[in-house]
């Protein structure tokens, strides 16, 4: 799987990218998970399966739906487990989107 974060700068969410790195089971570990600013995200998004948004960002959800499309899901990534940098519950959130991703697409 293919994890793109989203922040103003890169810069915060490179931290939690490395926190969730570090939470990836050893069946994981040829996961992407990148940290791009919001800048960049209609250059990169088509390279990914999963969106996570940071807090400070989360009033662009809707025009980067609009932009990943149908096939890639955004969320904004809960606001305390960012600030703690909580790299395996943030890990999980993007689990539960892929798969929600994955059963939609079955139906």
């Amino acid at each position: 799987m293919k994890i793109l974060l989203v922040c103003a700068a890169g810069m915060s969410t490179s931290l939690v990218a490395e926190s969730m790195q570090d939470a990836l089971s050893e069946t994981e570990k040829d996961w992407v998970i990148s940290a791009e600013p919001a800048e960049q995200f209609h250059d990169v998004v088509s390279e990914y399966d999963v969106v996570l948004l940071g807090p400070q960002v989360r009033f662009k959800k809707d025009e980067f739906q609009e932009i990943a499309g149908v096939n890639i899901p955004v969320a904004v990534i809960n606001t305390m487990d960012y600030g703690r940098c909580r790299g395996d519950q943030i890990l999980q959130a993007a689990k539960e989107l892929y798969k929600n991703k994955a059963l939609g697409a079955r139906t």
